[in-house]
């Protein structure tokens, strides 16, 4: 039997490459949200992925923003930074068939002494196969890379040759975490996040981007939770677009949020989720700081 390797790895790119989906798919789980929006991903999130030779312990970070220059964005960067500076691995996620200056500048970020791994994501959707094999020629001439893996986190294919890879690199001859450990983030986080989720995926383009989620009540009582969240928005001319007609919108995220977090918690929840308007939220440090921003 192999001996045991455990260590962090951070997953890296710019905003909508697959990163949050490649987490839950690595992982089992849905811990980090996922939408067809570009920054979705706000927060670090650790999913931890424990197997009998190996405990991979993934740090799911915000895409990097070069146009924001918000207290939120900078927060975001700041943690990105962060993460790179405390893993033992790096997986820096592009899509495949296209590689710019977005994905050049998150490959500066990257400690020359971090083991670099690319992950090619979305092969999938690569609508000429037969470009595969050139665009991997060009990425090799990028720089040094520990691999290069291509993968469809969409549909969980090649993962094991990514974890395979991975494995190589991690240092640590006991575990991190206790084996039935998920991630490193509390019921109340992945409450406001799966909210969050729905405000992106039901209003889309429509959605205000400084709209955010503040959980202000979380009771467990027995195997029942009762959770009530605040959204947050920037002007009093958002609130309409959230709450819908006869309220059918707001309704419907609470619903489908809520039916998130009873898979989750393995229990029933009661939720209640209503609007708030609270300008400048966005560039406002401390209060992103209780809101979970790092």
């Amino acid at each position: 039997m192999s001996e045991m390797r455990s260590g962090q790895i951070a997953i890296v790119g710019r905003p909508n490459v697959g990163k949050s989906t490649l987490l839950n798919a690595l992982v089992g789980e849905k811990l980090s949200i996922v939408s067809q929006r570009a920054q979705t991903t706000r927060h670090r999130i650790m999913g931890i992925l424990t197997r009998p030779d190996a405990q991979y312990v993934f740090v799911d970070t915000p895409g990097f923003q070069t146009r924001h220059g918000n207290a939120l964005n900078r927060v975001m960067n700041r943690g990105v930074r962060q993460a790179l500076a405390a893993v033992d691995v790096v997986l820096f996620v592009v899509e495949a068939g296209r590689f710019d200056e977005r994905d050049r500048a998150v490959r500066q970020l990257v400690p020359a002494d971090r083991p670099l791994i690319i992950v090619v994501n979305k092969i999938d959707q690569l609508a000429d196969k037969t470009q595969l094999l050139p665009y991997l020629a060009r990425l090799s001439s990028v720089g040094e890379f520990a691999a290069i893996v291509p993968v469809s986190a969409q549909r969980g294919a090649r993962l094991d040759a990514l974890l395979g890879e991975t494995r190589k690199h991690l240092p640590n001859d006991q575990l991190l975490f206790a084996e039935d450990e998920l991630t490193d983030r509390s019921e109340r986080f992945l409450a406001a996040e799966y909210i969050r989720e729905k405000l992106f995926r039901l209003i889309g383009d429509e959605l205000p981007y400084a709209a955010t989620v503040e959980v202000e009540r979380f009771v467990v009582d027995g195997a029942l939770r009762r959770i009530s969240a605040a959204i947050l928005v920037d002007r009093e001319g958002h609130k309409s677009i959230i709450i819908g007609k006869g309220g059918e919108v707001i309704k419907r995220i609470a619903s489908e949020a809520r039916l998130d977090m009873e898979r989750m918690f393995d229990g029933r929840v009661f939720l209640e989720v209503f609007v708030k308007v609270r300008s400048g939220w966005a560039d406002d440090e401390r209060l992103l700081k209780t809101l979970g921003y790092e």
